[in-house]
């Protein structure tokens, strides 16, 4: 007698919800340090929320949700799967990916911009033995250089956008000479490093897979948030933005990976508890006498040492040279893994083991190269 197997049934909405929170190591990290911090330095639980730029909160949560929103639609991968079958060299393939990182990741966020770009790469996996790892470090490296020119590429400048109450236009520009300079050497290091070896390259397109419509939805509802953070009312736009989703695409909510929202609120925490310590807050207490070239390199050993959101939280407390700031974090991103969450997303998604040396053979060359061009920029200009 045929065995008769139960239809599984799809996991309920609070399920997909609380999945990311029961998965998030770093999430679980930072509560642990919050608790631990908390104990050695103790302050009343009532002045957590005060802590937390709640502006840069919402901001950060209302572009995770569209930008999800945009990743969900599958039209990129689309896009991308379109123009990848059509390429016949390694080089192109490995500049176009490059420059897709980069172009990506300065209105999508750096992470993002990898969970379009890594998965397409991966499924080149065996056509012509390409070097997937390789180009998996590339698009890490990318993302970095492209999230580094705009307010709304990644959220250490989102917090330093708040902070400087620049506008969108004044902080793009700001960082257009180090963006340029980085994206530069990153495509004559691109260029270099893959060969002009003749591929044919395969990836299937269902166009089922992808909505249009849902991707005309976000980006207009994006188009709107970014407006209203424009104004100053960021905490407004999200809530327009939450009604909007669940009046229109409401299956993007489950999508969303809501325990980000929670470490970088962490963060918030953690750092201020740290910088109460003894030990700590009298290294903190000197920051607003910092010279340019040591608030500079105290961004850029920050980064590699904390990584470079937490080092922006920490900085932006005792100085207000927020340009000096934005130049020395986002330079730190690139070197160790740590200096960038964005640096970890793609390792962990690359199929290869063992990449975590070789992306710092590229990545340490990058990070002097940044650190000195960002330098020469700053006292330059």
């Amino acid at each position: 007698m045929p065995e008769i197997t139960e239809p599984v049934s799809p996991p309920s909405f609070i399920s997909q919800i609380g999945k990311p929170f029961l998965r998030d190591r770093m999430m679980h990290a930072l509560l642990l340090i919050a608790i631990a911090l908390s104990l050695l330095s103790p302050h009343p639980v009532s002045e957590y929320p005060a802590w937390v730029e709640w502006r840069t909160i919402a901001t950060l949560a209302g572009m995770l949700l569209l930008t999800t929103g945009i990743e969900a639609s599958g039209y990129l991968e689309h896009l991308g799967r379109v123009i990848i079958n059509r390429l016949q060299q390694e080089r192109a393939l490995a500049l176009f990916l490059v420059c897709a990182s980069t172009v990506l990741s300065t209105v999508l966020t750096n992470d993002i911009a990898l969970f379009v770009v890594v998965p397409l790469t991966v499924g080149l996996t065996g056509i012509s033995n390409l070097p997937i790892g390789r180009l998996v470090i590339f698009e890490a490296l990318a993302v970095n250089a492209g999230s580094l020119l705009t307010p709304i590429g990644n959220p250490q400048n989102i917090l330093l956008w708040q902070r400087s109450h620049l506008s969108f236009a004044d902080f793009t520009w700001q960082m257009a000479p180090l963006a340029l300079a980085i994206f530069a050497l990153l495509l004559l290091a691109t260029w270099v490093c893959f060969p002009k070896q003749v591929i044919h390259a395969e990836l299937k397109d269902d166009a089922a897979s992808y909505s249009a419509a849902l991707l005309r939805t976000c980006a207009l509802l994006y188009a709107a948030f970014l407006i209203t953070v424009e104004l100053g009312h960021p905490g407004w736009g999200l809530v327009g933005v939450g009604m909007a989703v669940l009046l229109f695409c409401r299956e993007i909510i489950a999508k969303v990976d809501w325990s980000l929202i929670l470490v970088f609120i962490l963060m918030f925490v953690d750092i201020h508890l740290l910088s109460q310590l003894a030990l700590v807050q009298t290294w903190v207490e000197g920051i607003p006498q910092f010279t340019q070239l040591k608030l500079y390199l105290a961004a850029l050993l920050g980064s590699q040492l904390i990584s470079n959101v937490p080092a922006t939280i920490l900085l932006v407390q005792y100085s207000t040279a927020y340009k000096v700031i934005a130049y020395g974090v986002n330079a730190g991103g690139f070197g160790l893994a740590i200096g960038s969450l964005a640096n970890i997303i793609a390792l962990r998604m690359a199929p290869e083991r063992h990449l975590w040396l070789r992306f710092h053979l590229y990545s340490f060359p990058f990070l002097g190269l940044s650190a000195l061009v960002g330098w020469l920029l700053l006292t330059s200009l």
